[in-house]
């Protein structure tokens, strides 16, 4: 009777799901699929176990880039068409993906599970998730597409062979569309320092990934009769931010580089550390490519506090990149302005933004710092068990950083890290793409499913406290 009663309520379990527990699910089990699949001797050599496979599938389906592999070796060329199918889906979105999962399986469910969907994906607006997927998927398309035909045919002339530059190409396209980092030589992007042409594409598509959609749809909308009063608010927002991140990050680096004592622009003539610093700068926010080596002796420490600080930002809503956004810091510095200015309300460009954005963009951020710490004490525990792993505290903090923000920037930890460290990696990078707050808010849901529905009804008195 107890055995039957328990099959019954369990079987409709997949059914009682909210969006942020179906997507947790939805990721751990494609995360689980790609492992088993990247472990097959068909994708890759004796030297790539579960474990390997395991980290490398966590990195690529949130567009990491982090490895512990090399990937132009230790991959078979199954394995890497493997490896970017998992980066075209995690850079289209594990939320989109799963919304259409979960359409078929709570298809006849009641309304309060429909308006939970539509309340949670509110940000795919009203056209609808499939016309807006649609849309996502031709624009990645086109620009992937267009990105690879111009690295074979002028960047990648180096590349004798038709099929291995035709595949370096795309694969590279592909890897900096969805910010993830990855490539196909261990040496990043280095050996192309001096390509302009490699550099601006690999540029380009890194921006115009981080964007989000819904600034590319905006701006392609009135491409006719552009003007920056026809854009959105959040179009506008984006744009003006990403610019400032992209001068402050540039010209900080140059700053930094020059005058600290670092090696990192050490024998570059002025117009070779420019471009080194522009593309450290967008890479930083957050597709992980470097085209010089990246150390705590080459990077000064100055240099470092300033890449952390980009990538902990990261890209924009609705991109492939990571970070608490963009818009986030928008919303925080408005917030800090109009308490400076002694106002009631939070105004960006004459428009109100509502509390509860606001209040979204405090939560994001400080779960996000919290995590990144707890991440980063978890690592120094491990390092004080391990005598062959003498990292600084900033190695770690920048390392923590980079897989919680989907950078993959390494500064040589990585690989050097025990299982324990690069499972605190793996978690971090899980929960970087996923959003914070949806994984606290699946775990909430989890453990207060009786008393969701009451919780919204009380109401408490105001009492201020002194801040």
């Amino acid at each position: 009777m107890l055995f039957s009663e328990a099959i019954y309520r369990t079987r409709g379990w997949s059914r009682r799901l909210t969006v942020p527990q179906f997507t947790v699910v939805t990721g751990f089990l494609m995360i689980i699929l790609g492992t088993f699949i990247l472990a097959t001797p068909l994708c890759s050599s004796a030297r790539v176990g579960l474990w390997e496979a395991l980290f490398t599938a966590t990195s690529a389906l949130t567009v990491t880039g982090l490895t512990i592999i090399d990937i132009g070796e230790d991959l078979t060329i199954f394995g890497q068409i493997v490896l970017a199918g998992m980066l075209l889906v995690g850079g289209l979105g594990l939320m989109a993906i799963t919304t259409f999962l979960q359409g078929f399986v709570v298809s006849g469910t009641e309304l309060r599970c429909r308006l939970d969907r539509g309340k949670t994906l509110d940000e795919f607006g009203v056209g609808g998730v499939g016309r807006t997927f649609r849309g996502i998927a031709f624009t990645a398309a086109v620009l992937i597409l267009l990105g690879a035909v111009v690295l074979y045919c002028f960047g990648f002339n180096d590349i004798s062979n038709t099929g291995e530059r035709m595949w370096a190409s795309l694969f590279h396209s592909i890897s900096a569309y969805n910010n993830a980092g990855f490539g196909l030589w261990s040496d990043s992007m280095q050996r192309y320092r001096l390509n302009w042409v490699v550099n601006l594409v690999i540029i380009l598509l890194i921006v115009l990934g981080g964007l989000g959609w819904r600034v590319t749809s905006d701006l392609w909308s009135n491409r006719k009769f552009f003007h920056r009063r026809r854009l959105s608010l959040h179009t506008r927002l984006v744009l003006r931010t990403s610019f400032f991140l992209f001068c402050l990050g540039t010209i900080g680096l140059l700053i930094t580089e020059s005058l600290g004592q670092g090696n990192y622009f050490a024998d570059l003539s002025w117009s070779e550390r420019f471009t080194t610093a522009i593309f450290e700068s967008v890479s930083a926010r957050t597709a992980g490519f470097s085209n010089m080596p990246l150390t705590v002796q080459s990077v000064s420490d100055s240099g470092l506090l300033l890449l952390m600080a980009l990538m902990f930002i990261g890209a924009s809503p609705g991109g492939t990149g990571g970070g608490i956004k963009t818009t986030t810091l928008a919303a925080l510095m408005a917030a800090t302005r109009s308490t400076l200015r002694g106002q009631q309300d939070v105004v960006i460009r004459n428009r109100q933004i509502s509390d509860k954005v606001v209040l979204k963009a405090v939560g994001i951020t400080v779960a996000s710092f919290l995590f990144v710490l707890l991440m980063a004490l978890l690592l120094s525990l491990s390092s004080n068990f391990a005598v062959e792993m003498p990292f600084s505290f900033l190695e770690m903090l920048f390392t923590c950083i980079s897989a919680f923000a989907t950078v993959g920037f390494d500064l040589g930890v990585t690989q050097q890290l025990g299982h324990f460290g690069q499972m605190v990696l793996v978690v971090g990078m899980f929960v970087g793409r996923l959003g914070i707050l949806l994984l606290l808010s699946a775990i909430w849901e989890a453990l207060n499913t009786d008393r969701r529905q009451n919780q919204n009804r009380i109401g408490y008195p105001r009492e201020d406290i002194y801040v």
